[in-house]
């Protein structure tokens, strides 16, 4: 369940004029990128909303929480991290009246017992999107690149939509946002969490369809 190394593979964000926020806590903590209400949430199906009870293999990962217990990791973890990306946002806003979110994440090369999508046919990367806040034009610089140098890609899949903080989600269109996921099995090993002898080449990869994404933001 961990997105071993995105901090590095993603660095160019940093170096091409933007800022990274990196959620350093498991999500087996509090996850940031559901629902609060597991209501709202899909995955709270199998028992990975907000605060997860399942395992990625679907057995208890923890007793069942109090309300006092709950609110207390929301309070702790949750609701800071929203805070803090929605205060930058504004402050992009701010400045530049418009705010690109890359959601820089990683998935298994084969899928995990929980996961919606159990297709073993899976892409180098996934582009998540949202109808409102990804505009094309960012999905097809993403999808241009990969295609014109021979990389597997697929739009929400097997993997769909991408983060915006809910104080904007829906309601503003200078907040863009896209969702890149790269497949764990193009630069580590899986099974001992060791770089591959192509993590250089893919983080050069992942920079490339960064660089073409920015560059067709307007």
């Amino acid at each position: 369940m961990t997105d071993r190394y995105t901090p590095e593979l993603f660095e160019s964000v940093i170096s091409l004029g933007g800022l990274a926020l990196v959620n350093n806590y498991s999500r087996l903590v509090v996850d940031p990128e559901r629902f609060e209400d597991d209501e709202k949430e899909i995955m709270a199906s199998k028992g990975m909303g907000v605060i997860y009870t399942r395992t990625a293999y679907q057995q208890v990962l923890r007793r069942d929480l109090s309300a006092k217990e709950r609110e207390e990791l929301l309070s702790t973890y949750y609701r800071p991290y929203h805070r803090a990306v929605e205060l930058e946002v504004q402050r992009i806003l701010d400045r530049f009246d418009r705010c690109l979110i890359i959601d820089c994440h990683s998935f298994p090369s084969k899928p995990l017992p929980y996961e919606l999508d159990q297709d073993l046919n899976r892409p180098d990367i996934c582009i998540g999107t949202d109808s409102f806040h990804t505009q094309k034009e960012l999905i097809e610089a993403a999808l241009s690149f990969c295609e014109a140098n021979g990389i597997k890609v697929a739009i929400d899949k097997p993997f769909a939509g991408t983060y915006v903080p809910l104080e904007y989600l829906g309601k503003d269109e200078r907040v863009s946002s896209i969702m890149v996921e790269v497949d764990r099995g193009l630069y580590m090993n899986e099974e001992t969490g060791i770089r591959s002898t192509q993590f250089v080449h893919t983080k050069k990869l992942i920079s490339n369809i960064i660089k073409n994404i920015i560059n067709n933001f307007d």
